[in-house]
């Protein structure tokens, strides 16, 4: 995955959660996320407009979903934009020097439960925007 040089990140970024990892985020004040982000090294995030096409991508089906809005400025240099494919670039947390630290709780602005109701994903955070189903 390639690097993004380019502006600076957003204000927010978002962290499609299971609600274990909730539970653990809120019990233990940090997580390092599940499986994926465990063996990748680095927590992955999505931007607000990225979230419904991550959810059907990745998480169709589920209904044990939380959508935390995640301020930037508590990542300081460990967020990273890398490519997926040739148009698309992700948000990841690595940590300081890409050193996989865990998210912590400090960082979460907002938690929603997210909602599957005929087959399209909502809550709140997703509500505000007019995103294509």
């Amino acid at each position: 995955m390639a690097n993004q040089a380019g502006p600076a990140p957003p204000a927010f970024v978002y962290r499609i959660s299971t609600a274990d990892e909730w539970a653990e985020l809120q019990r233990a004040g940090a997580t390092l996320g599940g499986d994926l982000d465990r063996s990748t090294g680095c927590i992955h995030l999505s931007d607000l407009n990225q979230v419904k096409m991550t959810l059907k991508n990745f998480f169709l089906g589920r209904n044990d979903l939380y959508l935390l809005q995640i301020d930037t400025s508590k990542l300081a240099d460990g967020l990273i934009y890398e490519a997926s494919d040739d148009n698309n670039y992700f948000p990841h947390f690595y940590g300081p020097g890409r050193s996989f630290v865990p998210l912590k709780l400090d960082a979460v602005i907002k938690a929603d439960k997210i909602e599957l109701e005929n087959n399209d994903f909502t809550c709140s955070l997703l509500d505000r925007i007019n995103l294509p189903s």
